[in-house]
């Protein structure tokens, strides 16, 4: 167990976050600084990380030690909590008046695409079917595709673009590649499969692909993937595939299509 657990089980907070920043300090620069490159942008944004994680008597890591079980190593947990602790920041201090000006020059359809992926963090597919549904196109699946890329391409230049790709996650590719095995998926279900893929954790993303593709042992892709332990493949691989399962069924796509 880390020192700064030990304290932070015996009641100690104080030590225990002098303890824990002295461990990861340079993991939370290391992530500032994924976003950040202002010195005094980074050293606000360190200090409101500190901040927030020391609300509430250490709350935040309270309630991770506290879990029974973790999806995620504590560095894997830390670094997805200072990440959105960087866009909280941002968005406080540059508030939506430029962002908002971005979106409105944009044609509708990539408004909408804006709207599903980048504000209500729909997966592409999601965002892709409720299009679909609401608005009732019939928008050809490449075509969403060339819209989807031309959206981040959009917002997608300097700083604010680096955190707006965060928000909305992996870019699918543009086009499927080509093949010409007629037993392989080909078209329009090609490209959802494709996009399907990508919509997945990148770590998830990972696994499947080492675990079904490469057929490599589960704890074989534990160790490559960073996760405690061949059942956590298990688990995560299996939870993936069913997630890929409920996006072909509600596209239409059936086991004989694949």
């Amino acid at each position: 167990m880390e020192r700064w657990l030990e304290k932070l089980e015996a009641g100690d907070l104080d030590a225990a976050w002098d303890l824990f920043l002295e461990r990861y300090r340079r993991l939370i620069f290391a992530t500032i600084r994924h976003f950040a490159e202002d010195y005094d942008d980074v050293m606000d944004i360190f200090a409101h990380v500190c901040q927030a994680l020391r609300e509430q008597n250490l709350g935040r890591l309270r309630k991770y030690t506290a879990e029974p079980t973790h999806r995620a190593r504590f560095s894997t947990w830390l670094v997805s909590v200072v990440r959105h602790l960087v866009i909280d920041w941002f968005r406080q201090r540059d508030g939506r008046k430029r962002l908002n000006m971005a979106v409105a020059a944009l044609p509708p359809l990539q408004q909408k695409i804006f709207e599903y992926v980048f504000q209500r963090s729909r997966s592409h597919i999601e965002a892709y079917e409720l299009i679909r549904t609401r608005d009732e196109t019939d928008l050809p699946f490449g075509e969403f595709l060339r819209e989807l890329h031309a959206t981040y391409r959009a917002l997608s230049d300097g700083r604010r673009g680096r955190l707006m790709r965060e928000l909305a996650g992996p870019l699918p590719p543009a086009e499927p590649e080509p093949t010409c095995d007629p037993e392989t998926p080909t078209g329009d279900t090609q490209e959802r499969l494709t996009l399907a893929l990508a919509a997945l954790d990148a770590a998830d993303r990972a696994a499947v692909h080492l675990f079904v593709v490469e057929e490599l042992p589960a704890a074989e892709v534990a160790r490559i993937v960073g996760w405690q332990s061949a059942k956590t493949v298990y688990n995560r691989v299996y939870r993936a595939l069913a997630a890929m399962r409920a996006h072909f069924d509600r596209s239409g796509i059936g086991p004989g299509d694949l």
